[in-house]
């Protein structure tokens, strides 16, 4: 066995525990790079080659599949309770006032502290608001473009 092959099996075998370890699709694309340059190092290529086609194999791997993948194991991932309120509407029930520093909403039967997105913009209580963004225990809010009166 050539000294290239195990310099090849060895980033093979790195890249697949890597992403065993990782579990994030970060290193897979290499390990399809090694079995081809594997196989290219088998046959005698020159070194130039062999790292050339690795390199072109990992990154094709990486643009047309990442996509895919990512897709397809990403697919049952539960988004946080943060992440889950952004985009979705809120009641408020406690004036929002920025300049004050007070306001409350109700989103999803809990109770929020909340800010609006303008400082200069003040709600009522009824209002309804969409979360556009949390600032630590504070959801940012806007009035509802849908509910807005004229």
């Amino acid at each position: 066995m050539s000294e290239m092959m195990v310099v090849w099996l060895v980033v093979l075998v790195l890249s697949i525990v890597i992403e065993i370890i990782s579990l994030g699709l970060t290193s897979i694309w290499f390990a399809g790079g090694a079995i081809v340059a594997l196989i290219t190092a088998a046959l005698s290529l020159p070194m130039w080659l062999q790292v050339f086609v690795f390199l072109l194999v990992s990154v094709v791997l990486m643009v047309f599949t990442r996509p895919i993948a990512v897709k397809y194991f990403n697919k049952d991932r539960v988004r946080t309770n943060v992440e889950s309120l952004i985009g979705r509407q809120a009641i408020v029930i406690s004036e929002i006032s920025n300049r004050q520093g007070i306001g409350q909403v109700t989103v999803g039967g809990q109770e929020w502290t909340a800010r609006t997105e303008d400082e200069e913009i003040d709600l009522p209580v009824g209002a309804v608001v969409e979360i556009i963004a949390v600032d630590g225990v504070k959801l940012i809010v806007r009035e509802d473009p849908q509910t807005k009166q004229a």
